[in-house]
């Protein structure tokens, strides 16, 4: 695995505990009056960089440095200004935040899988070294 993918990984992580965090307080504010939910923001802010500051040589080209060099500022907490009380006392949804936390628990999984799976061909191919 190219060392943008381990870093495009390591930044999805990074995303996906906040994106957790995030989630847990909406949750744990469900009962608390006029509270607004906040939610994170990663991907639209990567396209939006890609459309204004990406130059390549080819349009077929994909350049990742911008991808592998934002690290947690890749993505911010916004909240929501949603007028709808779906608790009848601000705009936190259940349904919705318990959705998103099991979405965004099988996305941790696969890229922790992805991250592991990398470090452990890296382990084997020490340990066999030069042998055939």
């Amino acid at each position: 695995m190219p060392k943008f993918d381990t870093k495009l990984l390591e930044n999805y992580i990074s995303y996906c505990n906040q994106k957790n965090k995030t989630l847990a307080n909406n949750i744990s504010n469900i009962g608390t009056y006029n509270f607004q939910r906040e939610d994170v923001r990663f991907k639209d802010l990567v396209e939006e960089e890609m459309k204004t500051k990406i130059q390549t040589s080819s349009k077929r080209h994909i350049k990742f440095d911008l991808l592998t060099s934002k690290g947690n500022d890749a993505f911010e907490v916004v909240t929501d200004r949603e007028t709808e009380f779906f608790s009848g006392v601000n705009n936190v949804d259940i349904d919705r935040e318990m959705s998103e936390l099991a979405e965004n628990s099988l996305r941790f999984k696969f890229a922790s899988k992805r991250m592991k799976g990398y470090f452990d061909n890296i382990q084997n191919v020490i340990k066999v070294g030069g042998q055939h």
